[in-house]
């Protein structure tokens, strides 16, 4: 009997230090995720402050709180343990997934360029009865179009992790998903609290009780915030056809190698390579994005007509 015990114990122990082990590589693993997300945490982050615009500043905190609160609901209750049954019964369909999502990503940031060039005069649409709506109401407006939005940027955040870890053990897989899912929420979170309230903190410091130097800063702030969201914009919808293209050339060889071909031809130059890659994935998912448009819009007026 003691020495069942001693081997019990023994095959405990030998089962702790490979879990100890694999846990040692979370991360690693979640660093490479978040490398991987960018383009989207990005696009999140971008896309997250006009949810508070025209909103009371007050709320302005409590608001982005609620949104990332149900975002994180979302990632660990239902997207992240869907990644792991769906990578445990049907591995094959993890790929065609990322890659509708990336080809997702390419339209809609093909709709954000088409939209910053686009200057046609829309017919006004006839006067309709204006329904009354409480602030209390449109907050919740906010957070429900804001939680939507965020649904399927995190269902690809949720996606691409589960990809990084799909050949790793089930501890691993678990403890990386719920990592990735925490830390990208309060970082993409975190940041947009810190945009929608600099404007305050700016104002705070351009006060005639300050220092002459810091009430310099506090109006620099003031007027620096809108150029930096329109940056932010730019950036953030760069990032999304990037990544989404980038996406699907993992599912597509022919052009998963000319890309690569790209960046090797200037891996001496690794700064240039890089740029030179995402240049190329963002020009091929605008052209996608395009692609993608027509057909909608095709599907549309089919609709329409019937």
């Amino acid at each position: 009997m003691p020495s069942g015990l001693l081997a019990l114990l023994d095959d405990i122990g030998a089962l702790v230090k490979v879990s100890a082990a694999s846990l040692d590589d979370v991360p690693t693993q979640v660093a490479k995720t978040t490398g991987k997300v960018s383009g989207i945490v990005i696009d999140d982050t971008a896309v997250t402050p006009k949810y508070v615009v025209g909103l009371d500043p007050a709320r302005e905190l409590a608001i982005i709180f609620q949104i990332a609160k149900k975002s994180l609901i979302n990632k660990i209750v239902f997207l992240a343990p869907a990644a792991l049954l769906l990578g445990f019964f049907a591995p094959w369909a993890i790929q065609p997934i990322l890659m509708l999502g990336g080809a997702y990503l390419c339209f809609e940031g093909y709709e954000k360029v088409h939209s910053l060039f686009s200057h046609h005069e829309e017919t006004p649409a006839p006067a309709e009865e204006v329904k009354p709506i409480t602030p209390e109401e449109l907050e919740q407006e906010r957070i429900t179009s804001a939680v939507r939005t965020d649904i399927i940027l995190s269902s690809e955040i949720i996606a691409i992790a589960y990809s990084q870890v799909a050949t790793q053990p089930l501890t691993t897989q678990i403890v990386v998903l719920l990592a990735v899912a925490v830390f990208i929420t309060a970082a993409v979170y975190g940041f947009v609290g810190l945009i929608v309230k600099a404007d305050d903190f700016g104002v705070h410091l351009a006060k005639e009780k300050q220092h002459p130097m810091v009430r310099n800063i506090g109006r620099g702030i003031v007027k620096f915030m809108p150029h930096f969201l329109k940056i932010l914009g730019y950036v953030g919808t760069a990032a999304m056809l990037w990544v989404g293209f980038e996406i699907i050339t993992h599912g597509i060889r022919v052009l998963h190698h000319l890309v690569e071909t790209l960046e090797h031809t200037l891996a001496s130059v690794p700064p240039l390579a890089w740029l030179a890659k995402a240049v190329a994935c963002a020009i091929g998912g605008l052209i996608l994005g395009f692609i993608i448009e027509k057909i909608v819009s095709l599907v549309r007026k089919l609709f329409k007509k019937k």
